[in-house]
């Protein structure tokens, strides 16, 4: 690491992965100089206070109206609105944004970090599973690096490091196989919102623990995958990996595999979006490899869990179908967290709107994504209303 302190942006601050990027800059005695987060204005003015912020943005403006007040003797620069987040990403060029946002609202903040010609440590999954077309021809066009966050693809970005991509036979892409690996549909009928937000390994915000249990979120890291690497989906294989140590693998031409493994922390996966090419000191415990034991590798089962089938079946057709799909998502999570679905309806429902928006497959701009996703939340909304 260089001596010179890097100047960072973190996007979703007061979410579980912002928190983490957070505890990693103070450890690496990064500068901090904005920070965004949705409502929870009294964390927010924690960190601002804590890192001397340039500038905090706040998606909803009557948190950003209590944020004036709450910083009114300090000289940070408040930005309010989604907009505001990106006017307060493109005002100024710093070495990383880490985009951690939940949900499509992450996407054009992403576009405006790459925009500004800093790299892209992106956590935020929707910016490439809307619309990854887009977003790495844009991070192509300004010569901006896209460095994953999560575990999965900060594994693979490592592997790869091991041959060149013609090298390359497939991507292992290892998942828990979240709280009912081997449950039967039956049980599934009977799982309450509690249960699945029990998640055997990481420690995640409400909607990604969900999308972990459904194995949704394993088809938007294929989705991203197909992205950020240039290896189609047929060449990405989905493995279950119980114990969480090994978080992807790569497999080259001369059957040799490289994996990349350590204790399951997302801190790793942040610190070294920001320091790569370097590696510095851990912020993280040693693997200790007697302690593990033993590893274990399955199959998922995707009749029981039919959205990551869905998924891989959504970037393979391409278009806006996998912007539908996480669009069809996010509204039935959101219905199932309020105890209005079953866990059960929330597949169903996903992958009838998909079946019913497949037209979109065509639609490659970033206005007609946006269009679609709009109209996929419309559908399922309504199929659910029916239920």
């Amino acid at each position: 690491m260089t001596e010179e302190r890097r100047n960072i942006a973190i996007l979703g601050s007061t979410g579980s992965v912002g928190e983490q990027a957070i505890d990693v800059a103070e450890k690496m005695n990064m500068q901090v100089s904005a920070i965004s987060a949705n409502k929870n204005f009294l964390r927010v003015e924690e960190q601002a206070r804590k890192f001397n912020t340039e500038a905090v943005a706040m998606a909803d403006e009557n948190a950003a109206k209590e944020l004036r007040v709450r910083l009114a003797d300090t000289d940070v620069k408040i930005y309010s609105g989604d907009a505001g987040i990106c006017e307060m990403i493109e005002a100024q060029k710093r070495d990383v944004v880490l985009n951690s946002i939940i949900g499509e609202a992450g996407l054009l903040p992403s576009l405006s970090a790459i925009e500004s010609g800093a790299r892209l440590a992106l956590a935020n999954k929707e910016s490439l599973v809307v619309a990854g077309e887009i977003v790495t021809a844009k991070a192509r066009e300004k010569g901006v690096e896209i460095l994953p966050v999560d575990s999965e693809h900060s594994a693979i970005f490592q592997c790869l490091k091991s041959g060149k991509p013609r090298e390359v036979k497939r991507i292992l892409l290892t998942a828990s196989g979240g709280p009912f690996y081997g449950y039967s549909t039956e049980q599934l009928s009977n799982i309450t919102v509690d249960q699945a937000l029990a998640h055997p390994t990481w420690k995640m915000g409400a909607k990604i623990t969900i999308d972990s249990a459904t194995l949704m979120n394993k088809g938007f890291e294929v989705i991203e995958a197909v992205h950020l690497f240039g290896v189609p989906s047929n060449r990405i294989q989905v493995v279950v990996h119980r114990e969480s140590i090994i978080h992807s693998m790569v497999e080259y031409i001369d059957n040799s595999v490289i994996a990349q493994m350590s204790v399951p922390d997302m801190r790793l996966c942040a610190q070294y979006a920001v320091t790569c090419p370097e590696r510095t000191e851990a912020t993280i415990e040693q693997l200790d490899l007697f302690k593990v034991g033993k590893l274990t590798f399955m199959e998922p089962d995707t009749e029981t869990f039919p959205l990551l089938k869905c998924a891989i079946d959504s970037i393979g057709k391409g278009g806006a179908l996998p912007a539908v799909l996480n669009a069809a998502n996010e509204v039935a999570v959101a219905e199932f967290l309020k105890g209005r679905i079953s866990f059960l309806t929330i597949g169903e429902s996903v992958c009838e709107t998909v079946r019913l928006m497949e037209n979109t497959k065509n639609i490659h701009d970033l206005e007609g994504i946006i269009t679609s996703d709009r109209q996929a939340r419309q559908i399922v909304s309504g199929l659910l209303r029916r239920i």
